[in-house]
């Protein structure tokens, strides 16, 4: 896979997995335009780097990026569980809001830049608890839903302009977002034995299928939802 003076926009990109796709990308001779509420420390001094919250304006994302962008990664979400008596109006929207109204309007800023490229690529972050039953994960799953809804149609109606649209779907990764239910020996143990390969997920293993599906391998895959999960989604192992 060459990144070579390719240009990519990745928002979220000062933690977990926007952190190690970013660090992964520079590695590899892309131009990497990052997005966050701050700065990280281990970015790579080439980083280009915008302070931002998308839960309040986005307009001013335009002017930031370059002419031709090749890749957008929204690497943004939360992990909100609640039972569902506990879940409030403002938990739904709030979750919406962050998960795809903001891939929205980031999306919409970065449109000129992407049909600009004549054949780019945008990942979006979904979930494993979309299409799989879990328990207090009704507000988190109603918005990573949505965001599989949205991001099949954006890719129908964006395919015609060379641009593909794809939603890669983690299971419980190790993040700083999951450093609660990762904080002591027995929830790491519980954790790994729920997933089919016996083990919990690293942000190198999501990124790793973020970047395959940014370069020209994964040229000919638009409109698919993927599941990075250990097999959490699919597979029964124990009977």
């Amino acid at each position: 896979m060459s990144f070579k003076n390719k240009n990519f926009l990745i928002v979220g990109a000062s933690s977990g997995i926007g952190l190690a796709l970013s660090n992964f990308l520079t590695e590899n001779d892309a131009n990497v335009y990052a997005t966050s509420r701050g700065r990280a420390e281990s970015w790579s001094p080439s980083i280009h780097f915008q302070e931002l919250d998308v839960l309040n304006n986005v307009d001013n994302l335009n002017s930031f990026l370059p002419e031709q962008l090749h890749g957008l990664v929204y690497s943004v979400g939360n992990i909100n569980l609640k039972p569902f008596h506990r879940v409030s109006s403002e938990d739904l929207i709030e979750d919406f809001r962050l998960n795809v109204v903001g891939a929205s309007m980031v999306i919409q800023q970065a449109l000129k830049s992407l049909k600009a490229a004549n054949g780019a690529s945008i990942i979006l972050i979904s979930s494993v608890a979309a299409k799989t039953g879990m328990a207090f994960h009704a507000s988190t799953a109603a918005a990573k839903g949505a965001l599989e809804g949205f991001a099949v149609s954006l890719a129908a109606e964006l395919a015609t302009q060379k641009i593909r649209v794809n939603v890669v779907a983690p299971s419980l990764t190790e993040t700083p977002m999951s450093e609660k239910l990762l904080n002591t020996p027995e929830k790491r143990e519980a954790a790994a034995k729920r997933h089919p390969l016996g083990r919990f997920g690293t942000p190198v293993d999501v990124s790793a299928t973020i970047a395959f599906l940014l370069s020209e391998n994964g040229s000919w895959i638009t409109g698919q939802i993927l599941g990075v999960d250990g097999g959490m989604s699919t597979l029964r192992t124990n009977f």
